[in-house]
């Protein structure tokens, strides 16, 4: 199915998330959540061809399993494209997985962002039918018994435990959401068995129970009912973001121990800035445990890639009034 046409062909969804993202996304920071449109019932997506082509790339470059070696396959997924901080720490997590995981020629990165559009495109967007499509081709190239899926998902979330996703960077940009049932079923459908399934965005704590099986580990930014921070376009990655893959995944490579550090962290942020808990969450299925052990017992002691994407907030204070200085924390 062409990006883009899932959404409408329930066009009453859009209507109803127009409304609720205008009441939630506020929440997160200043300049999110404009309202926008609802579809047309009848109107059609055209098929965008530079999108297809760079999904076809992406997904030829795609090596196959090693036999006698566990292989990660990677997938990133920045869903909102009118923030940097989503592309941003989905770009480094291709660099940092292929440098200190050894996931080269595994990974790919699905991204929705303004510089990511039309002839300048370098990535496919991040939409349900690419993510459908992407998880397909590595259920057929891994050895579903040997090797696991590791796929990161970063965007906003909604109370209703949907993930937002924003094809352009303009208030009348195209729009949709995943749920957790989506998400499931894209796994389920690709045959993908051992899974580690981070997601960073408000309340997504809520995917967990539709997610966990034996053969998976989950990670969320926050629990279903807490927003987490630090999306927006005043820093450069978020606070799980800057917590697990940046601070976390640079001192290990025990995705449990990362959770732990990384909730340490997080804590000690909010703390300080008065924020209330996100409390992300850990769900570690029974079977999934051995193989990851199996995994990191064949990885080289590789050092993490410096994050390459500097802070914009010493700019952006020195030039803000006070009062719009003060609205810089955001949520996610």
């Amino acid at each position: 199915m062409p990006s883009f046409l899932r959404s409408l062909r329930v066009p009453y969804r859009r209507l109803a998330l127009a409304l609720l993202l205008a009441l939630l996304l506020p929440a997160c920071h200043p300049d999110a959540g404009a309202t926008q449109a609802p579809a047309d019932a009848d109107a059609v997506a055209p098929v965008d061809p530079i999108d297809q082509a760079q999904l076809r790339k992406a997904l030829d470059a795609l090596q196959p399993q090693r036999p006698g070696i566990t292989d990660l396959y990677v997938v990133g997924f920045a869903g909102d494209a009118s923030e940097d901080v989503f592309r941003n720490e989905t770009l480094y997590l291709r660099q940092l997985f292929a440098q200190r995981f050894d996931a080269a020629g595994r990974i790919v990165t699905l991204i929705n962002h303004a510089d990511n559009l039309g002839a300048h495109a370098y990535a496919p967007q991040a939409s349900y039918d690419n993510l459908a499509d992407t998880l397909q081709r590595i259920g057929k190239l891994m050895d579903r018994r040997e090797d696991a899926l590791l796929l990161f998902l970063t965007s906003h979330g909604t109370e209703q435990h949907e993930l937002y996703v924003q094809f352009g960077p303009g208030e009348d940009a195209d729009y949709d959401t995943i749920t957790p049932k989506e998400l499931r079923g894209l796994l389920d459908d690709a045959g993908i068995r051992n899974r580690v399934i981070v997601l960073s965005a408000c309340y997504s704590g809520g995917f967990v129970p539709a997610l966990k099986t034996p053969d998976t580990l989950i990670i969320t930014a926050a629990r279903r009912d807490r927003p987490s921070f630090g999306c927006g376009n005043t820093a450069s990655a978020t606070y799980f973001g800057r917590a697990w893959l940046i601070d976390a995944l640079a001192r290990t490579t025990d995705f449990v121990e990362s959770y732990r550090l990384a909730t340490a962290e997080i804590t000690a942020r909010e703390q300080a800035e008065g924020e209330a808990p996100s409390y992300p969450q850990l769900y570690v299925g029974a079977r999934i445990a051995p193989l990851l052990q199996r995994w990191r017992a064949q990885l080289r002691p590789v050092a993490a890639p410096a994050y390459p994407y500097p802070e914009p907030e010493a700019e952006t204070e020195a030039t803000a009034t006070p009062d719009t200085a003060a609205e810089g924390k955001a949520g996610q």
